[in-house]
C-alpha cells in the first residue's frame, strides 16, 4: 500500500513535490516503525522535508551534511530500503532556506542528483525509540565534527570557524582552466564575489570567495574531488585562512565581481591582489599548453564533442572540441529572465530589482511571452553580479531564473510598434537612480544578496520609526524589527518576514518621496537586528 502511495508522488510536478499518505492512517515502515504524522495541505512550506532518490546505504551523517548549514535538525529518519528519507528542522524558515538554496542549486551525495521537497506533514513523530536515538546521535556527531553551530532566532546557524573563501588546487592539468570556468561552476552554489588565480610548485591554484560561508561550505562538500573535464582537471578545495579577497585588478587572472571599476592593470602575479603571497604563492600564470599534452591518456577521446554535462559522470564541464586552447566564452551584458509573473511584473519593477546589482540600461519584456524579459547591464561584470545574486529568488509568487542571453543589445521598439510592445521595453540608460555611474561610489562596497533585511539610507530628520513602519505596513508588508542606525540616523534597518517580502518592499519603495525633495534608498543589508 505504501508504495503504491509513494509511486503517485514520484509522478507529481517536481516543482510542487509531496509525499501522498493515506490520510488519517499511521505508516508502518517494513511492518516495525509506525511514523505518525499530523496532515497537512500540500505544497505548503513545513518544518519537514523529505528527501529522495538518496545512494544505496545512505548514512546519517551524509543527510544530515545537506541541512546542518541551514539550522538544527530536530529529527531524522532514513528509509534506507526505499532510498528515502526524512528531516525535522528546527524552524519553518530553516526549511524553507534551506528549499530556495537547493532549488537552485540541485545537491548531490556521491555524484548522485537528490531530490528534496516539502512534506505535507507538520511534524514527525516515531514510536521506534531505537531508531529515533541512532538518529538524534548521528545528529549530535555530526553537529561536534561540523564545529559549534551558531543558533539565530530564525532557527538558521552557520558553523563557526569557516571562512566564505575556498582555495583551489587543480590537479592533471590537461586543459587550461581559466577565471571565467571557475566562476561558471561554483556561481551554481551561491553569489561568487572575488576570485584569483595563480600557479605555486607549478599547480594551478585559485582564491574563491563567497557571499556567504554556508555557500562556500556546500561548494566544497559537492565539487571537492570532481573533475573539470572527463578523467582530468581535478578540484582539490580547502578552507582558506583569510576571511575576504581584496582584488586590486580586473583582468584574466584576478576578477572582483563586485567592483566594475577597477583597472585592468599589468598583468604581474604579484600585483592582482593584496594577499600575502608567502602564504600561497604566485610564482608563475598557468604554463602554455601545448598540443603534445594531448597524451593524458584518452581523457577525452572516448567523448563524442559537444556531449552534453550531465551525460559525463564525474566532470563538471564539457572537454574543448578541437584544441586545447580553450578560448574564453562570449559575455554579453544582457540577461535572459524568465519564469516571471506576468500579472505583476514590469519593467520599471525590474529595473529597480536589477539596479541593485549593477546600472540597468534597457528592459524588455517579450512580447509574446510575458514571463520572460531581456535586461541590458552596463557591461558582463554587472551582469555576471545580478545573474549570481538573483537567479532562484522569488518576486510575485514565482521562483525566477536568470541566465546570460545570446543578445548583444536589447532593440528598442520600431517606429510601427503597437502602443503595448512600446510599453513593454524602457530604455533607462539616463536614469537619474543608477546606482553606479560614479567611479568610486561607496555603492561598490555595499552590494549583498537578496535579504529579510532592508537597509534604508537618505531619511529625513522630520521622519519618525512609526513613519516608517507605517509605511511599510500600509503597503502589505510585515516589519520584524527596526533599528536606526546610532550614528546617522539617516540610515536603518529594517527586518521583514521573508527575503521574498523584502525583494518586493525594496522594488516598491525605492526611491519613495519622504519628505520635500528627499527620496528614500533602499537595498539589501548583510546585517541583521
Amino acid at each position: 500500500m505504501v508504495t503504491a502511495w509513494l509511486r503517485r508522488a514520484r509522478l507529481a510536478d517536481e516543482k510542487h513535490l509531496v509525499l501522498l499518505l493515506p490520510p488519517h492512517r499511521p505508516w508502518t515502515v517494513d511492518g516495525t516503525d509506525g511514523l505518525c504524522v499530523s496532515e497537512r495541505a500540500p505544497c505548503i512550506p513545513s518544518r519537514v522535508l523529505h528527501l529522495r532518490q538518496l545512494p544505496f546505504n545512505i548514512t546519517e551523517q551524509e543527510v544530515l551534511a545537506l541541512a546542518l548549514p541551514f539550522g538544527r535538525v530536530s529529527k531524522l529518519i532514513t528509509l534506507k530500503a526505499k532510498n528515502q528519507g526524512f528531516l525535522e528542522m528546527a524552524s519553518e524558515e530553516a526549511a524553507v532556506t534551506m528549499m530556495n538554496y537547493y532549488t537552485s542549486a540541485p545537491p548531490t551525495i556521491r555524484n548522485q542528483p537528490v531530490f528534496i521537497q516539502y512534506s505535507n506533514h507538520r511534524e514527525l513523530k516515531t514510536d521506534n525509540l531505537t531508531n529515533q536515538r541512532a538518529a538524534l546521535q548521528a545528529i549530535s556527531t555530526a553537529a561536534m565534527h561540523s564545529g559549534t553551530m551558531a543558533p539565530g532566532s530564525d532557527g538558521r546557524g552557520v558553523v563557526h570557524g569557516q571562512s566564505p573563501v575556498l582555495r583551489i588546487i587543480v590537479e592533471n592539468l590537461f586543459y587550461p582552466v581559466t577565471l571565467e570556468v571557475l566562476q561558471q561552476i561554483f556561481s551554481k552554489f551561491g553569489s561568487v564575489l572575488k576570485i584569483i588565480t595563480f600557479t605555486r610548485n607549478n599547480q594551478f591554484q585559485a582564491l574563491l570567495q563567497f557571499s556567504d560561508a554556508v555557500h562556500a561550505q556546500h561548494a566544497k562538500a559537492s565539487l571537492d574531488g570532481q573533475n573539470i573535464y572527463n578523467g582530468c582537471c581535478t578540484l582539490r578545495i580547502d578552507f582558506s585562512k583569510l576571511s575576504a579577497l581584496n582584488v586590486k585588478y580586473n583582468n584574466d587572472k584576478s576578477r572582483d565581481f563586485t567592483r566594475s571599476d577597477l583597472p585592468t592593470g599589468e598583468l604581474d602575479p604579484t600585483a592582482a591582489f593584496s594577499v600575502a603571497l608567502p602564504t600561497y604563492g604566485a610564482s608563475a600564470f598557468p604554463p602554455t599548453f601545448q598540443h603534445t599534452a594531448l597524451s593524458c591518456q584518452g581523457c577525452w577521446s572516448a567523448l563524442s564533442p559537444g556531449l552534453s554535462v550531465a551525460a559525463v559522470p564525474g566532470s563538471l564541464m564539457s572537454p574543448p572540441r578541437v584544441s586545447l586552447q580553450m578560448a574564453p566564452p562570449a559575455i554579453h551584458s544582457v540577461l535572459l529572465v524568465s519564469n516571471l509573473n506576468p500579472e505583476s511584473v514590469s519593467p520599471q519593477c525590474l529595473f529597480i530589482l536589477f539596479g541593485v546589482y549593477g546600472d540597468v540600461q534597457r528592459v524588455k519584456i517579450l512580447f509574446n511571452k510575458k514571463e520572460n524579459a531581456l535586461v541590458q547591464m552596463s557591461d558582463a561584470t554587472q551582469a555576471q553580479l545580478a545573474m549570481s545574486h538573483l537567479n532562484g529568488q522569488r518576486l510575485h509568487g514565482n521562483v525566477i531564473r536568470v541566465m546570460l542571453s545570446k543578445h548583444p543589445v536589447v532593440q528598442l521598439p520600431r517606429g510601427g510598434a503597437g502602443q503595448e510592445e512600446q510599453v513593454l521595453t524602457r530604455d533607462f540608460s539616463g536614469s537619474a537612480l543608477h546606482r553606479f555611474k560614479k567611479p568610486g561610489s561607496k555603492n561598490f562596497n555595499n552590494i549583498f544578496p537578496p535579504s529579510a533585511t532592508l537597509h534604508l539610507s537618505n531619511i529625513p530628520s522630520s521622519v519618525s520609526e512609526e513613519d516608517l513602519k507605517d509605511l511599510f505596513s500600509s503597503r502589505g508588508f510585515t516589519v520584524k524589527a527596526f533599528k536606526f542606525f546610532q550614528k546617522d540616523r539617516k540610515m536603518a534597518l529594517m527586518q521583514l518576514a521573508s527575503v521574498e517580502e523584502a525583494i518586493e518592499a525594496l522594488i516598491v519603495l525605492h526611491d519613495h518621496l519622504l519628505d520635500h525633495n528627499q527620496h528614500l534608498r533602499v537595498s539589501f543589508s548583510k546585517s541583521t537586528i
